[in-house]
């Protein structure tokens, strides 16, 4: 298929049944920007963490042990290149005890991932009052703490693996979704 040759509406179209065949294989939760999904399935999947129920306040995943974990992502362009994280909203509240950060390129394939401890995204976030919320980006002091873990290749490892599966299972779930 030549995406060139496709109109407007074709794309569109196209676009809204990747989407909806995503959301059936139990990849995506939402039919919102996939980004932000995609990362937790990934996430969940590589860790072996459970998936919160989307109105779950604060946290998306739990670990085994009990561990909320927040997980945040970001789809870097050659338009924008900006490390900057999805606004974390009640960080007082300690909601959760890690963030998982990853950040993919255009096609989706990971570049960077880190798990950084509750008492670093205090440390080194900003809260903006426009926003409601604490704004944290990935460069840096950050980077360099000793607290924050590269989980680049485990991720990269289970991304390259997940990826390359036509279908999730005979329910068409698979994982940590199928615990919703």
């Amino acid at each position: 298929m030549n995406l060139a040759e496709l109109s407007i509406s074709e794309l569109l179209k196209l676009h809204s049944a990747a989407i909806d065949e995503l959301k059936n294989r139990g990849v995506l939760r939402t039919k919102n920007n996939p980004v932000g999904d995609y990362a937790e399935w990934l996430v969940s999947s590589a860790f072996n963490l459970t998936l919160a129920n989307n109105s779950a306040a604060g946290h998306d995943a739990e670990s085994r042990d009990g561990k909320k974990i927040q997980i945040k992502a970001r789809r870097i362009t050659e338009n924008n290149r900006s490390k900057q994280l999805g606004v974390i909203r009640n960080l007082e509240k300690n909601d959760f005890d890690e963030l998982i950060a990853v950040i993919f390129n255009e096609s989706y394939e990971i570049i960077e991932a880190y798990s950084i401890p509750h008492s670093a995204i205090t440390k080194y976030s900003a809260h903006r009052v426009h926003v409601n919320g604490h704004i944290l980006h990935l460069r840096g002091a950050l980077l360099l703490d000793n607290s924050v873990l590269d989980i680049s290749d485990k991720l990269k490892v289970s991304n390259n693996v997940l990826r390359s599966l036509v279908s999730l299972s005979g329910t068409g779930e698979a994982g940590p979704l199928a615990n919703r």
